[in-house]
């Protein structure tokens, strides 16, 4: 048993994390991060609308998480500070910050994971190093994230727009995981 099993944390080896879903859509141009607003304790709503997207870099990139909201916060300020180094280069700065995230010992504790996007990338950030530009146009994490996912990519094949595939995957993830609601913050570039 490692550490975060130990002290009950809401992580699991696998990368899910049981309280949120975010889901990435790209398509025709637009780029669209939703987050539903659900915080839970355990077993327990702790609050139905949180704001778990958030727009960076005066508007031109799009941040969302999953996890301990300390440590995404932590995570997010990191990532507004390796945006102003390496401004416009969305990549560089993630991947600067996931080798921070990696070797620095107070960063590896930190519990979440990320989706960020810009009018270029969409890119899924995690605490072992990993950035990743997943295929298809559509990333997501979180608990309902697996069932979003899965929504999302089958709405691809339709005429319906980012933000229209987005609301309806996140509506489909809330009606099966318990850990995520219908209280859906999306934002939107392009």
């Amino acid at each position: 048993m490692n550490d975060r099993q130990e002290t009950g944390s809401m992580w699991h080896g696998g990368g899910t994390w049981h309280g949120t879903t975010i889901l990435g859509v790209r398509k025709d141009g637009a780029v669209v991060l939703a987050g539903d607003g659900q915080v839970s304790l355990g077993n327990t709503v702790i609050k139905h609308s949180a704001r778990k997207v958030r727009t960076l870099a005066g508007g031109k990139v799009l941040a969302g998480f999953a996890g301990a909201t300390a440590d995404a916060f932590t995570l997010l300020e990191r990532l507004e500070a390796k945006l102003e180094q390496y401004p416009g280069q969305l990549l560089r700065a993630c991947v600067e910050l996931a080798k921070d995230w990696r070797t620095d010992r107070y960063l590896r504790r930190l519990e979440a994971m990320m989706i960020v996007a810009d009018a270029e990338h969409l890119l899924v950030l995690t605490g072992t190093g990993d950035v990743l530009e997943p295929e298809g146009g559509v990333a997501a994490i979180g608990s309902g994230g697996m069932y979003a996912l899965a929504a999302a990519r089958a709405l691809m094949a339709t005429d319906a727009d980012a933000e229209t595939i987005a609301r309806k995957a996140m509506s489909i993830a809330a009606e099966i995981c318990v850990f995520t609601n219908d209280k859906v913050v999306v934002e939107k570039l392009g």
